[in-house]
C-alpha cells in the first residue's frame, strides 16, 4: 500500500507543476503582428512560432503555446490553420522574464477569421437559434 501511495504522489506533483500558469503574466496581454515560421500540432500542447518586430523594430522569434489538439479542434483550430509565411496578429500572455515566449489568447488570420484559445468563443461561433 505504501508503494502505491508513493507512486501516485510521485506522478501527481509533476502533473500539477506542468499545468501551472505561474510563468505567464496573466495580467498582461501583448498583440503582435508577425509571420508564421512553424505550427506544431502535437500533444501535450500546440505551439505557434512566428517572427514579429518589437518596440525597437528588432525582429524577435516568438514561441507561443496553446492547449492540446483535441481541445483546440473543438474551438475550430486545425492542423492546417497556419503555414510558414502566413501573416498573423497574435494576442498573447507573455512570460514574466521577458523572453519571446507566451500563451496564446487569440490569433487573427489574414482572411479576417479569429481563432480563440482562451476564454469563451465569440457569439458568431455559436449555433444560431431559429426565431419563433
Amino acid at each position: 500500500m505504501l508503494l502505491i501511495t508513493a507512486a501516485v504522489l510521485a506522478t501527481a506533483v509533476p502533473l500539477v507543476a506542468h499545468h501551472g500558469a505561474a510563468t505567464f503574466d496573466t495580467e498582461k496581454e501583448l498583440t503582435l503582428k508577425g509571420t508564421v515560421t512553424e505550427w506544431i500540432w502535437a500533444n501535450p500542447h500546440c505551439f505557434l512560432k512566428f517572427d514579429a518586430k518589437d518596440d525597437t523594430g528588432t525582429v524577435r522569434s516568438w514561441v507561443v503555446e496553446t492547449q492540446n489538439p483535441t481541445t483546440m479542434s473543438s474551438r475550430g483550430w486545425r492542423r492546417a490553420s497556419f503555414k510558414a509565411g502566413d501573416p498573423v496578429t497574435v494576442a498573447l500572455q507573455p512570460v514574466k522574464n521577458g523572453a519571446p515566449v507566451g500563451r496564446i489568447v487569440k490569433v487573427l488570420l489574414a482572411n479576417g477569421e479569429t481563432l480563440i484559445a482562451i476564454g469563451p468563443q465569440p457569439d458568431a461561433a455559436l449555433p444560431q437559434q431559429p426565431e419563433k
